[in-house]
């Protein structure tokens, strides 16, 4: 992902969210809905889990130096982390609370309709943030599934943007559903399970980020596609035989460190073998531009 494509992503969804924010509060002032004050607070935490992505990809534009010789890149994987976690205690706990109350202790919606226009406007803002992202993954993605894209991609901005804009599309609808059936049936209890119904949705996002950042946090290897492609890569045949084993990890979004032991073929002289390695390393970057930190080990492959 480039930083240009993510970073536009990622301020179309806090302009989007600050609007909504705004406009959700408002509406939950004048109603009393509990939905609508669960989204508000809900599109409070986007907005700031948009303002922590930025501060992440600033942290992580860093310079390496001697405490941290391999760089600050995985600054991008913690702040999104951070987000998961905002996104489960602000949102979902929070929508999930307000909701146990407002079952519990139904109150009277009032201005309704006032609910019904500022829930259609934040889903046309989250609908313009959401699209927006579509657009930045689609290059990215492939041919794969969104969700396999979500799971698999080793940058963490784009995957979270779209399943907050998804969380917040679902949620909004949710919070529709919740004014609008109150508003047919006369029951307001409808308006505490639509908020639960938020607080469900958040919860299940939070936590699929929490497990993906968290693998990230720890440290994933190439991907099956650029595993292949550095192995191909380091291999001449005629004075690199075979790979005999090949370690790889993103140090961020953008660099990884491939450490490899090859096996020369035998009788080469130093500068030969040299040559060699430096060959490989530039096919590999040449195939795999991610590979920007390399250390390769020659060795004589020995059978058993």
């Amino acid at each position: 992902m480039s930083a240009g494509g993510g970073k536009k992503a990622i301020i179309a969804a806090l302009s989007a969210n600050a609007g909504i924010a705004a406009a959700k509060f408002v509406g939950a002032a004048l109603t009393g809905s509990g939905s609508m004050l669960a989204e508000a607070v809900h599109s409070v935490a986007d907005t700031a889990n948009q303002g922590l992505l930025l501060l992440g990809q600033r942290r992580a534009a860093r310079e390496a130096d001697e405490l941290h010789p391999f760089g600050y890149g995985r600054n991008r994987y913690f702040y999104s982390f951070i987000v998961a976690l905002v996104l489960f205690t602000l949102g979902s706990i929070y929508a999930i609370y307000e909701g146990v109350h407002k079952v519990q202790h139904p109150e009277e919606l009032s201005n309704p309709l006032v609910a019904v226009v500022i829930l259609v406007i934040a889903i046309a803002l989250e609908g313009f943030s959401f699209t927006t992202a579509m657009r930045e993954s689609a290059p990215l993605k492939g041919s794969a599934s969104w969700w396999r894209f979500i799971r698999n991609s080793r940058s963490p901005e784009l995957p979270v943007v779209l399943l907050e804009d998804t969380g917040a599309l679902i949620g909004l609808l949710f919070a529709f559903a919740g004014v609008g059936l109150t508003m047919l049936t006369g029951d307001p209890v409808w308006d505490g399970i639509g908020t639960l119904a938020i607080g469900a949705l958040l919860g299940v996002i939070a936590l699929v980020l929490i497990v993906e950042m968290q693998s990230l946090l720890i440290g994933e290897g190439a991907t099956p596609d650029e595993d292949r492609a550095i192995r191909a890569n380091l291999v001449d045949g005629t004075r690199i035989d075979r790979v005999i084993h090949l370690k790889t990890q993103y140090l961020g979004p953008e660099e990884i460190l491939v450490a490899a032991k090859v096996s020369i073929v035998p009788g080469l002289d130093i500068a030969d073998i040299a040559a060699a390695i430096d060959d490989a390393e530039a096919r590999v970057r040449a195939a795999v531009p991610a590979a920007r930190v390399m250390y390769l080990e020659p060795d004589l492959y020995r059978t058993r």
